[in-house]
């Protein structure tokens, strides 16, 4: 049962890196109707974790690295909660 809890969790953070590289590959293709459900949902999924960032990193030319420093700490944030769950399960006596 614990071991599916900490599954889980990965797959949350895998989806949503997923889901900020195809926002960041949609960005890419000119004249997109951005006002399509699906494409206004990937947006504002991402753009709520990207725009903390770029807020803080400014665009280096016509490149924006935000999004691979949020990348960045999206996985190391996925890494520190995953060891920090193996670590309480361990205490509990759910994992062996």
């Amino acid at each position: 049962m614990a071991i599916n809890i900490i599954i889980a969790i990965a797959n949350c953070f895998y989806v949503y890196g997923l889901l900020i590289v195809v926002r960041c590959l949609l960005t890419w293709i000119p004249n997109l109707d951005w006002n399509n459900p699906i494409l206004k949902l990937i947006k504002d999924g991402a753009d709520i974790y990207l725009d903390l960032f770029k807020k803080f990193i400014p665009p280096v030319g016509p490149f924006d690295l935000s999004p691979m420093v949020a990348m960045l700490v999206l996985f190391f944030l996925r890494n520190i909660i995953i060891k920090l769950a193996i670590f309480i399960f361990a205490m509990t006596g759910a994992i062996k």
